[in-house]
């Protein structure tokens, strides 16, 4: 459970540093201007991309890359971080034990 919940900090961390980014650069340039996921990507290590890309087409099923996985990269990084992040942290709370009598 631990595990569980240090990945799901990482995650929302990371979303809410995306959304931080955006927020930046909405300031410097007076508009509103979506960091998609694969921009991110491609930014911090553009070969991994390539590398996954590759893989997933070559090795799993080629048709996840084009439909799937190019919808999932263009959509807000906050978002794509954040949401497993928040879900896996509810899922990896601690619980409190049950008291039957008080």
């Amino acid at each position: 459970m631990i595990l569980l919940r240090i990945v799901g900090y990482i995650l929302l961390l990371s979303g809410i540093a995306a959304l931080g980014a955006e927020l930046l650069q909405y300031l410097e340039a007076g508009t509103w201007r979506s960091l998609p996921l694969g921009k991110l990507w491609y930014d911090l290590d553009r070969e991994s991309l390539n590398g996954f890309q590759v893989v997933l087409e070559r090795y799993i099923w080629d048709v996840l890359w084009d439909p799937v996985v190019l919808t999932v990269l263009q959509w807000p990084a906050w978002a794509v971080l954040g949401t497993p992040g928040l879900l896996i942290l509810a899922l990896a709370r601690r619980r409190r034990p049950r008291r039957m009598f008080s």
